[in-house]
């Protein structure tokens, strides 16, 4: 992945036309790009300002970090991302806990002016320290402290909206016995909700799109620990303790 960036971003140094302010030379919408950056792409990809922690993609901000630190430009690495989004690289990388081969990115999983977006928005993050301000500090993932408590026996922990590995609480409490947990998934990124320990093992199923997942067990007082089975989500950072009483 090195080498092929290494690569691209010689090529679009030599031969991209680009401008500061997008790749066609017309207006490009950052906060536009974050967005679907976030919902499209965050579920395989790390981008620190985007609040992103996918682990199926390469981490965007290690792999533009050389270039960042020799001086590569803007308009530079809107090429190379424009580029990436429509002729990905093939996937060579093996999925942590299936040990299969992962799927390659699909080409153009972002279109026309939402692909020049997205590429002026990473272009304009990718490892850079700090936070986003203004009107891209409210887009992102958003990682709450907040404790979910259940009432009657259930308890809903929704899936982050924007689509990236994050359930909208990262902690639960619920008394000892029959427990119902619901997942709603506004985005159009696949997630569930799983429930796992103190002999339980429950998988509810993959939904999106405005899907509810649910599992359902007898619980005891002890800990557990609740987490999203699709490939790779977990080890993203999808995953919260349950504490019975």
């Amino acid at each position: 992945m090195r080498r092929r960036l290494a690569w691209i971003i010689a090529t679009a140094t030599l031969g991209f036309a680009v401008s500061g302010c997008g790749l066609t030379g017309g207006d490009t919408n950052v906060v536009a790009g974050k967005t679907a950056f976030v919902a499209k792409c965050g579920s395989c990809h790390v981008l620190k300002r985007a609040g992103t922690t996918g682990v199926t993609g390469p981490n965007l901000d290690e792999a533009f970090q050389r270039a960042r630190r020799d001086g590569f430009g803007q308009s530079t690495f809107e090429g190379v991302v424009h580029n990436q989004i429509l002729y990905p690289a093939k996937s060579r990388q093996v999925d942590p806990v299936t040990n299969k081969a992962v799927a390659a990115m699909p080409a153009k999983l972002v279109k026309g002016q939402a692909a020049l977006d997205v590429a002026a928005y990473v272009a304009s993050a990718v490892a850079k320290p700090g936070e986003d301000g203004g009107q891209l500090a409210q887009i992102g993932v958003k990682r709450s402290d907040e404790v979910a408590k259940a009432k009657s026996g259930k308890l809903t922990i929704p899936a982050d909206p924007s689509g990236g590995l994050a359930y909208a609480f990262g902690a639960a409490e619920a008394e000892a016995g029959s427990l119902e947990i619901d997942s709603e998934n506004k985005s159009s990124v696949d997630h569930n909700i799983a429930l796992e320990g103190s002999g339980v093992s429950e998988l509810g199923p993959v939904v999106k799109n405005g899907g509810v997942s649910k599992v359902s067990a007898d619980v005891k007082p002890g800990e557990y620990t609740f987490f999203c089975s699709v490939p790779g989500h977990r080890q993203g950072g999808m995953e919260g303790k349950l504490t019975v009483k």
